[in-house]
């Protein structure tokens, strides 16, 4: 098990379009699986190869609860396919720690990707697998959830984000 470094905003690794994953190899099933190790240690509900500093199209979801049995749900090169309907949902990420924010995302979603042995499959997620996977896909396009918030909210996160940067370099 490795438990991999989990980059905070704004580092620039977050901000760039990662790349396709051609080689579906070793390599890659070493990597889905210490994220999802990093993920399940954070604890979070979803990571994005870009969080760990990889700029590759690899996410790993699982929205099961603590009490559930896992549902690990590994997508390469994903995309939305189709999406339907509205919801207004709380949102964080392991790569803006301590902040939360309702963000607008479609109700349902489509989603086309490949596992890890490059077979494509296509999922029609809704509720928290639904937000997840924008929020996952995002990631994958340089995109961060305080992307979707106003000017206005936007620039209120970045007042509160030093203070919880000064908490977090605190407790280090």
């Amino acid at each position: 098990m490795a438990l991999l470094r989990i980059r905070h905003y704004p580092d620039p690794v977050l901000k760039k379009v990662a790349a396709q994953v051609t080689e579906f190899d070793d390599s890659l099933h070493q990597l889905a699986h210490d994220m999802a190790e990093t993920m399940y240690a954070a604890p979070g509900v979803g990571l994005a190869a870009p969080q760990v500093g990889i700029s590759k199209r690899l996410t790993v979801i699982d929205c099961s609860a603590r009490d559930e049995d896992a549902q690990l749900l590994v997508m390469v090169n994903p995309e939305v396919i189709d999406q339907e309907g509205e919801c207004f949902e709380e949102e964080g990420c392991l790569s803006v720690p301590e902040y939360y924010a309702k963000v607008s995302r479609s109700a349902t979603v489509k989603v086309r990707f490949q596992d890890l042995d490059e077979k494509t499959h296509v999922i029609e997620a809704q509720g928290l697998t639904s937000v997840a996977c924008q929020h996952e896909i995002d990631h994958l396009d340089g995109i961060l959830f305080v992307d979707h918030l106003s000017p206005l909210k936007r620039s209120i996160f970045r007042k509160k984000w030093k203070k919880i940067q000064e908490h977090l370099t605190e407790q280090m």
